[in-house]
């Protein structure tokens, strides 16, 4: 990992497309722009994460298809 130390409009270059500059720092936050192409992604990793795991554990989920369309038959019934 690169560590590195900037100050406020200061900034660093990833390849030849991507710029990341400090805009502010106050007391334990930074904030900070990012330019990139709009063809690159850019996540907040902690965002990414949850989402990554909700989706693993979303994925997990043991449906029985046999009772959700009983249910839903019930359900349609019910309308009428």
């Amino acid at each position: 990992m690169l560590v590195l130390t900037r100050k406020a409009n200061e900034a660093i270059l990833i390849g030849d497309d991507i710029k990341i500059t400090v805009l502010s720092s106050e007391a334990d936050r930074v904030k900070i722009g990012i330019e990139a192409p709009k063809s690159l992604r850019v996540y907040r990793y902690e965002t990414l994460k949850k989402v990554v795991l909700e989706n693993q554990t979303a994925a997990n989920v043991n449906v029985n298809l046999v009772e959700l369309a009983n249910l839903k038959t019930q359900v349609e019934k019910s309308k009428e």
